[in-house]
């Protein structure tokens, strides 16, 4: 007995709003593949450390830099996930369960993330956390410790 596809649809969009979504699908790929080479695709993905071992030397850590997406948002890769799970013109009960279960493993494994930045990067990772946003690309922040010099200076 054949089953239709669209037995377990949750929603579907049609014309114009499909094109919106499918568009968007497409750009949040692009900002996770961009991401991934702004950072170092190869050490990220552990290319570079195998590498490096097969040369019989140790593969450095990397430097902490905030190219492009990184300016707006601490975590562009997830930013660039979750945009192309969400956004689907026909979204199944299978894909709304992926999206929810991939969004909640982001949303958990975000802070542990930062933590070990921290550690990795030290002051140079917690100012930019101040003056970052996590996730959604929002205006930058100012940060507290020039917040509070500028207030100390006035007062």
């Amino acid at each position: 007995m054949a089953t239709d596809a669209r037995c377990d649809l949750v929603g579907h969009q049609s014309g114009r709003p499909n094109g919106v979504l499918w568009a968007l699908f497409w750009i949040g790929w692009a900002i996770v593949l961009v991401s991934t080479f702004l950072i170092n695709h190869f050490h990220l993905f552990g290319l570079q450390q195998v590498h490096a071992h097969w040369q019989r030397r140790t593969a450095g850590h990397p430097t902490f830099q905030t190219p492009l997406f990184y300016k707006f948002v601490r975590h562009p890769i997830y930013f660039g996930f979750l945009v192309a799970f969400w956004a689907t013109p026909m979204m199944t009960a299978g894909h709304l369960s992926f999206a929810i279960a991939t969004t909640g493993y982001i949303f958990i494994g975000m802070p542990l993330e930062g933590r070990d930045f921290v550690a990795l990067h030290g002051q140079a990772y917690i100012e930019y956390r101040e003056r970052v946003s996590m996730i959604v690309p929002l205006p930058a922040k100012k940060p507290k410790i020039m917040a509070f010099r500028a207030k100390a200076k006035i007062a």
